[in-house]
């Protein structure tokens, strides 16, 4: 796969992912008749509200929750804003504290800095080397002043996935609402509200097939939040802004998708193979970062030794991937997983996280392997 091969193979869908042709085609059909405001009472608003509430139907249907908990938002990252920030302005405590781990999505870690500033206590929790944190450690985190714990379902970076059925339940023998991150397990690995014991739980449509722009939060019923955004009563109070019927109907077609998983198997099938054929070409040169079972089955998160990630993929003409680490002024900065990992420099720079998606073929892979085989010599 030299310069002048032009072809292209995607393999970063943790980042982002094509929008569904099934979505396209639904989005395709309101572009024109759900043109009105939903909370208008009129024949114009009539189509966008049934639009949004049947799209609010298959979120839940997903997450196996009722409507009534699905607030919509703009992404993931506003309801990790919405999660962390509504429970703390709507806790009377004079004491906040926040459990969280080291290797959240900046979604979250930025929040938690900010509300640091208004005078929360934040306890970040530790990970091993494959980026899991201990529940035991948890336990031991929680004081009379916790009023919220959240730990991200699986890894952006690494895919490792967390128990977070273990930490929900701990959180409830406290009585501390528990928040988990989704945006990169929904669609890939079953999420179940109940089975995973979230009070709160974000998803963002761009990870799983709808377009930018469109997220939601489960809202377990009796979780008071404060909101964002304050205005008019949508959402059930919890979000103003006049709902995107389209938006919304895309995020509900993806969520239909997303239910089922039998495609996950063929990724996981690839995801193998492409580290077996690492394996067999680059022996000890190679290394996985992550957890290597419990791990979600369209990510694969390696290091080339003693290399420089952004270097091999530069390499890669028209692979589009991911590093693990950057160059600042002739030095290597690790990502804050892998960092937290306790993954060295040497073996830390040369990560690329290589993420497949339903429209990943074997072919791709088997090019990439190729092509990795004559850029590292």
């Amino acid at each position: 796969m030299g310069r002048s091969s032009g072809q292209r193979i995607y393999l970063d869908y943790n980042a982002s992912t094509p929008i569904a042709p099934e979505v396209a085609d639904v989005m395709r059909g309101l572009l024109e008749r759900a043109f009105g405001n939903p909370s208008s009472p009129h024949w114009a608003g009539a189509p966008a509200r049934e639009s949004v509430e049947a799209a609010r139907g298959k979120v839940a249907a997903l997450l196996g929750c009722s409507p009534s908990e699905i607030v919509f938002t703009s992404g993931g990252s506003e309801a990790n804003n919405l999660a962390l920030k509504g429970v703390f302005f709507a806790s009377d405590r004079p004491r906040k504290h926040i459990i969280t781990t080291q290797v959240e999505h900046p979604a979250i870690t930025e929040p938690c800095r900010f509300l640091k500033r208004l005078g929360a206590r934040v306890t970040w929790l530790p990970v091993d080397g494959t980026g899991m944190i201990d529940p035991d450690d948890l336990r031991r985190a929680i004081s009379s002043d916790t009023i919220l714990i959240s730990v991200m379902h699986a890894n952006n970076e690494t895919g490792t996935i967390q128990p977070v059925e273990d930490c929900a339940a701990i959180a409830r023998e406290h009585g501390v609402p528990f928040h988990a991150d989704a945006a990169q397990s929904v669609g890939k690995i079953p999420v179940r509200a109940d089975d995973l014991g979230a009070d709160l739980l974000s998803i963002a449509g761009h990870k799983l097939y709808a377009p930018k722009g469109i997220g939601a939060l489960f809202i377990r019923g009796g979780v008071t939040l404060e909101p964002l955004i304050h205005g008019a009563g949508y959402e059930g109070g919890r979000r103003a802004g006049t709902e995107s019927a389209l938006m919304a109907a895309a995020l509900g077609a993806a969520c239909d998708l997303a239910a089922d998983l039998t495609g996950m198997e063929q990724v996981k099938r690839l995801r193998d193979h492409f580290w077996d054929g690492l394996k067999e070409r680059f022996g000890a040169g190679v290394a996985l970062n992550g957890h290597v079972v419990e791990r979600l089955p369209n990510t694969l998160n390696v290091s080339f030794v003693g290399r420089v990630g952004s270097e091999i993929l530069a390499a890669l003409d028209g692979v589009a991937a991911s590093t693990g680490s950057a160059c600042h002024a002739d030095r290597i900065e690790l990502s804050p997983v892998l960092e937290a990992m306790g993954v060295e420099p040497k073996v830390g720079m040369g990560a690329i996280r290589f993420s497949l998606g339903r429209g990943t073929t074997r072919q791709e892979i088997d090019k990439v392997i190729a092509a990795l085989q004559v850029a590292i010599v």
